[in-house]
């Protein structure tokens, strides 16, 4: 009853939908992962994706998947496991029970000076599909410390969300639809992100 009140109020304050297909692509978080992992030169890196493979696409010299359960981003990592030019932990992070020891991992997973890109949603609702729990949410704050906590360098961190996003994720998911503004309201993240690089062994 209150979802769909609140989806009948969602879709009376927000805008029309329009045309287009790239705005999807045009989400500031999309936007600027898209932009970091182009600037690296993917052509010459290896990379991980942790449960994904959204950037499988790039022309990585290598490119690996690690999903759970297989793969637990919590759990010590083997001796002598393989290590990465670029991790990437996208809407990941929310999902684990103990985020500190993840982010441990995935600065054990860069290989010295690799790359790590890290994001998650704060202003979205509880999402617990495909037997996914889901525990955490940072601010943009908070996921710095959180990075640095691990020993990861922090080069760069970024959110986006405004109040029509915000409302509008009551009643749809995921969050961002195409008929939604773009703009950004900075005290109503939505998605919060951040790249960091692991500065030594």
């Amino acid at each position: 009853m209150a979802g769909s009140l609140l989806g009948r109020l969602a879709r009376r304050v927000l805008p029309p939908a329009t045309s287009g297909t790239d705005q999807w692509q045009r989400v500031p978080l999309n936007a600027a992962v898209a932009a970091y992992l182009q600037a690296l030169g993917p052509d010459e890196l290896t990379a991980v994706e942790i449960s994904g493979d959204a950037q499988s696409a790039l022309p990585w010299r290598a490119f690996t998947s690690r999903n759970y359960p297989e793969f637990d981003l919590c759990a010590p990592l083997p001796e002598g496991h393989e290590r990465y030019d670029v991790v990437i932990c996208e809407q990941v992070i929310e999902h684990v029970e103990d985020p500190w020891a993840a982010v441990a991992n995935l600065r054990r997973l860069a290989v010295p000076g690799g790359h790590v890109v890290v994001s998650t949603p704060f202003l979205i609702r509880v999402h617990e599909e495909w037997g996914m729990r889901d525990y955490w949410r940072f601010t943009p704050r908070g996921l710095r410390t959180l990075l640095e906590s691990a020993g990861l360098e922090v080069d760069e961190v970024g959110s986006w969300g405004n109040r029509a996003v915000v409302v509008g994720n009551f009643g749809h998911w995921p969050a961002a639809r195409r008929w939604l503004p773009l703009r950004d309201e900075a005290n109503l993240p939505v998605q919060v992100w951040a790249f960091a690089r692991n500065p030594g062994p």
